[in-house]
């Protein structure tokens, strides 16, 4: 009998360990909730003092507060560690609220962010200022960006806000073109810049919008999405030819606004006020090579007007997103005026560090060398980065293009009818089946 319960309890023990282990593959989120956060709890409350001494985030105390310790507490004096406010559990990590003593600032916290990582045995911890003097760390207790699940319900704060990736924090990392209006995204060929691009279209296909598209490549990329664009570029003279209608619209737009008095599209009455168009090129380079000297004029014509819409369409709610793999001064003139102008910026896997630079080097210095060290078998992996100088990694979600053109199909009826693009206006078109293939035996009539 004593043998019976000792088999069933060892049964037990071994079910339950094969059942976190299964749970630490398959759901991560459970095996962090039920193992992983009480246990990294427990090693944050045991090992704070110590691990904000070792990581020289403490400071002096004042000459006050040192004689109080020593006459009143009769006590040692030891240097000041940040005090925590708060200390929040989450699905996928936890949140702590710190109180930074004078003598300490963000930046100090941020750059001991790998040493508290190691410390605690995180993933991955992030900084972010709430308010001036308070900071919050961000970690996260498992590798989120390993499996992407965005969240089912996602509140939008905002007419133009679609929810594009997740970021290694668990948050969702989104493209809200009112603060960021114009944006670029770098990458190499299979880094998931396309995939990138999709989840753009598919969040952007249920919102208001006008959604344009160049792809010099023939429109291999972009042309599956015609039930939801109002209009589309397949060759650089297309391409041309649409940035001109693009920025008479713009000038009359800005008519528009100087006629009511107001500075920005988004002050004018509702009734009058025009559709917000977002404007998506697929490979910018293609928009820069010339194949003779006689073509140069018009390719300089066509930067020009790109880099018009790029410095001043903000405000009248026209919108760049432009992509491609290399983006330099190489390209030709106009190409550093024209990134100079995209605040956004997007970084996928790249073949050499100079890529990474230009997409980065200029607003977060820092985060060139996180780009460049993106590894191959991660499609969808990229830095994000912002002129506050701030930058984060993400990841966006598989989506293959059937499922991007069946949402645009969905919302077909959202397309707006803009005659001034009338003329780009693509055309759904269906590939007609394949002819049944002949029978290999074929009848002959019965004759008497």
């Amino acid at each position: 009998m004593v043998d019976l319960v000792t088999c069933l309890e060892a049964a037990g023990l071994t079910a339950s360990v094969g059942g976190l282990g299964y749970a630490k593959c398959r759901a991560p989120r459970v095996y962090w909730s039920l193992v992983g956060l009480p246990v990294a709890r427990v090693r944050f409350a045991v090992t704070y003092r110590s691990t904000m001494d070792v990581c020289d985030l403490t400071v002096q105390p004042s000459a006050m507060r040192a004689y109080l310790t020593r006459t009143l507490a009769h006590r040692e004096v030891h240097p000041v560690a940040p005090k925590v406010r708060r200390v929040r559990g989450s699905s996928t990590g936890m949140r702590v609220v710190l109180r930074l003593p004078a003598g300490l600032e963000p930046a100090d916290v941020a750059a001991s962010c790998e040493r508290l990582r190691h410390a605690w045995g995180m993933r991955s911890v992030t900084v972010r200022e709430i308010k001036p003097g308070y900071v919050e760390l961000r970690m996260t207790g498992y590798d989120v960006l390993a499996r992407v699940r965005m969240p089912r319900r996602f509140k939008t704060q905002g007419p133009l806000v679609v929810p594009v990736a997740l970021r290694e924090d668990g948050t969702v990392f989104v493209r809200d073109y009112r603060k960021v209006p114009m944006a670029l995204t770098l990458g190499a060929n299979g880094s998931g810049k396309s995939m990138y691009q999709r989840n753009l279209v598919k969040g952007l296909a249920g919102l208001p919008v006008a959604l344009v598209g160049i792809d010099c490549k023939r429109g291999v990329e972009q042309s599956r999405f015609a039930p939801r664009l109002s209009a589309l570029a397949t060759t650089p003279e297309m391409a041309g030819s649409l940035l001109d209608v693009l920025v008479a619209e713009m000038e009359e737009r800005f008519d528009l606004l100087a006629l009511h008095e107001v500075s920005d599209l988004w002050d004018l009455p509702a009734g009058v006020r025009p559709v917000p168009l977002v404007v998506l090129i697929d490979e910018v380079a293609e928009l820069f090579l010339v194949a003779s000297k006689k073509d140069e004029p018009a390719r300089d014509h066509m930067v020009m007007q790109l880099v018009r819409l790029a410095q001043m369409a903000r405000a009248v709610g026209i919108h760049l997103e432009v992509c491609g793999q290399r983006f330099g001064s190489e390209l030709g003139k106009g190409a550093t005026a024209l990134r100079a102008q995209l605040t956004g910026r997007v970084v996928h896997r790249v073949n050499d560090v100079q890529t990474a630079e230009m997409g980065l080097k200029d607003i977060a210095p820092d985060a060139v060398f996180a780009a460049s060290t993106i590894p191959p078998d991660r499609p969808g992996t990229a830095v994000a980065g912002d002129t506050s100088g701030g930058w984060s990694r993400i990841r966006t979600p598989a989506i293959t293009p059937g499922e991007v053109a069946a949402v645009c199909r969905e919302f077909a009826h959202l397309t707006p009818q803009l005659p001034f693009l009338a003329p780009f206006r693509p055309v759904s078109r269906l590939v007609p089946p394949l002819p049944a293939a002949p029978p290999h035996i074929r009848p002959r009539p019965i004759t008497e």
